[in-house]
C-alpha cells in the first residue's frame, strides 16, 4: 500500500472522510496543513498537471462561491499568484505518492492510481452543510 502525503484544510469534513477512506484502504496518510505550507508557484503548479486553470480552484472557497474570484477568467500566472496569497482557494486535497502529484479527490482516479476500497462515499464536493458556509478555520475546528 502507499504512503500518501495529504495536504488538507484541518477541520474540513470532506478531507477527514477522504483520509479515513485512504486509511481504510490500507494506505498510510501523512496529513499536512495546506493553509500553512510554504508554497512556491512551481511546486503548486506541479500538482495540477494537465487540469484546466479553473479546476485548480476549490469551488467551495468563499471568494469563488461569491463570484469575487472567477477561476475561468484567470490565466496560470494570475491563478498561482492568488493561490499563493490565499491558499484557501487551492483545490483540496493535494496528494503526493512516490513523487506523483494530484489535486482534488476524484474517487475513480484515486482508485486507479493507488487503490480504494468501496466502504466510503465517493464524492468530492463538501457536504451539504458546507454549501451555505465554509469549513471553520483550523483554530475553531480544533475546539469542535
Amino acid at each position: 500500500m502507499a504512503t500518501v502525503i495529504f495536504y488538507e484544510k484541518p477541520g474540513c469534513g470532506n478531507n477527514i472522510r477522504q483520509k479515513v477512506w485512504l486509511a481504510a484502504s490500507g494506505h498510510t496518510v501523512l496529513a499536512k496543513n495546506i493553509l500553512t505550507e510554504k508554497w512556491t508557484a512551481d511546486r503548486l503548479l506541479a500538482f495540477f498537471g494537465k487540469l484546466p486553470v479553473a479546476q485548480w480552484f476549490n469551488p467551495a472557497a468563499p471568494r469563488v462561491k461569491s463570484g469575487e474570484v472567477d477561476p475561468s477568467a484567470l490565466d496560470e500566472i494570475e491563478a498561482l499568484e492568488l493561490m499563493l496569497s490565499e491558499p484557501l482557494l487551492i483545490r483540496r486535497p493535494l496528494m503526493e505518492v512516490e513523487g506523483v502529484l494530484c489535486a482534488g479527490f476524484d474517487a475513480k482516479a484515486v482508485d486507479a492510481w493507488i487503490g480504494l476500497n468501496d466502504t466510503h462515499p465517493k464524492t468530492e464536493p463538501c457536504p451539504v452543510c458546507h454549501r451555505s458556509e465554509p469549513c471553520p478555520p483550523p483554530e475553531e475546528a480544533s475546539h469542535a
